[in-house]
């Protein structure tokens, strides 16, 4: 099954995007699975990470691992659509999350080495490279408007410093490529302005959704007919 990712900082927009321009287009669409992280047997995994990253950073970022894998393999087999959009994956956890936690001191040297080797056997032998990702570049001050406004509880104390350094981290890996995998070397990438509010502006959907199109129809080799959903074409 072929994929796509969107990518893109806290607070970027990758679920507004994956609901109101995905909308537009004819794809599988995987959201990144929030609701497992928040209710393991009544217990809140994300809400522990960020209130306590020294104690959880490590098993958070294993339990994102293992819930994404298991998230887009099981909507694969349910997939009827040409391609899959899936908001975020294992290789911003990685380059991104898990890189910055364990920067930031609240992964140790063991915790990060056992992270990094586990990671690369996995993904090299056991999971499918996506076709390109779509990054949502959004500045840091913007991102942290836009979640102060959403008001999440787990994200309080998510600061704009934290928001400053996942945003280099992206530019980093996405932009500037460094410190990437072999595997990802070839793996386009297509960037998005998303600092503007597009979710109350339809040209600015229609915009980004054309844009996604074209970067699909450039990798899957299919007409353009079938990337947009019936009611858009």
């Amino acid at each position: 099954m072929a994929y796509f990712v969107v990518e893109g900082n806290i607070g970027a927009g990758k679920s507004t995007f994956m609901r109101v321009v995905g909308s537009l287009l004819n794809a599988h669409i995987v959201y990144e699975p929030h609701q497992a992280w928040q209710n393991i047997d009544g217990e809140n995994l994300l809400d522990a990470f960020y209130s306590d990253g020294n104690r959880w950073a490590y098993t958070f970022q294993t339990y994102a691992f293992l819930t994404r894998i298991f998230a887009l393999e099981e909507q694969m087999k349910k997939a009827e659509k040409p391609y899959l959009l899936s908001e975020r994956s294992v290789y911003a956890d990685r380059y991104c999350f898990a890189k910055n936690a364990y920067e930031i001191g609240l992964m140790n040297e063991l915790e990060w080495k056992l992270y990094c080797d586990w990671f690369s056997w996995f993904v090299e032998n056991r999971t499918q490279r996506p076709l390109g990702f779509v990054y949502l570049r959004t500045d840091p001050s913007v991102c942290y408007q836009r979640l102060n406004k959403r008001n999440r509880i787990e994200e309080k104390l998510v600061s704009l410093d934290y928001l400053k350094l996942l945003h280099a981290k992206h530019e980093n890996w996405l932009i500037h490529r460094q410190d990437i995998s072999h595997r990802l070397h070839d793996v386009p990438v297509l960037v998005l302005d998303c600092d503007q509010d597009f979710e109350a502006s339809e040209s600015l959907q229609k915009e980004h959704a054309d844009r996604v199109a074209e970067f699909v129809v450039q990798q899957l080799g299919i007409d353009r007919s079938q990337v947009f959903a019936s009611k858009v074409v």
